[in-house]
């Protein structure tokens, strides 16, 4: 049943960080990039200023509402902002309707929103001068340096739990690093803390060299 309450919040934050968050933002600003903060996900703009943390969104002025049970839509007009998704281009993406009820179990929305605290911290001691940044597409954080992605998923299709990656364009053949089609994963249950995490970044980017 766990796995179960897992995909279904992940679905739904997803929603809400694309929907909820990044569409008001991409048409109010042009920009795409969300940004982890500490206990969920945030806009990068100051208009509008969105930020989902644990079960609730929070809007300019105060203004919060809960997620579980309710839309996208009904979530977005208690903030004051038009539900949508960004008009970018992108294939993907939560595959959530504006009307469709949303689920958020607390415990579960924890472990996802400390699976990104902990890339998020993870990227920056690989690489501080750049700013991990939240896609509302895959809803992971991640940095490309070197020609190489480097990031955490709170899981997908292809893993159903949090984890890491390293993407290169080309996977080396004979290394049993790289062991995904895209390059390299790891379930975070493995690697036990950002120092853990930063290492296998960094040994990704050592054998891309």
């Amino acid at each position: 049943m766990g796995q179960e309450e897992l995909a279904t919040t992940r679905r739904s934050l997803h929603a809400v960080a694309e929907l909820v968050l990044a569409g008001p933002q991409y048409r109010a600003t042009g920009k795409l990039r969300l940004q982890v903060i500490p206990g969920g996900f945030a806009t990068t703009t100051a208009m509008p200023q969105l930020r989902a943390v644990g079960t609730t969104v929070t809007g300019t002025g105060g203004v919060t509402a809960a997620i579980d049970g309710r839309t996208a839509r009904a979530i977005s007009a208690e903030l004051g902002v038009a539900a949508g998704r960004p008009e970018a281009g992108y294939q993907d993406g939560a595959g959530v309707d504006l009307d469709q009820t949303l689920t958020v179990d607390p415990d579960q929305a924890d472990l996802i929103m400390a699976a990104l605290s902990l890339g998020h911290d993870a990227l920056l001691a690989l690489a501080p001068e750049q700013t991990p940044v939240l896609w509302p597409e895959h809803f992971d954080v991640a940095i490309r340096a070197d020609d190489t992605n480097f990031g955490v998923s709170p899981g997908d299709g292809f893993i159903d739990q949090p984890y890491a990656y390293v993407g290169v364009s080309s996977v080396p053949a004979g290394d049993p690093f790289w062991n995904a089609p895209f390059g390299a994963a790891r379930l975070l249950s493995g690697l036990a803390n950002t120092a853990a995490l930063t290492n296998f970044f960094t040994e990704g980017r050592s054998r891309t060299k």
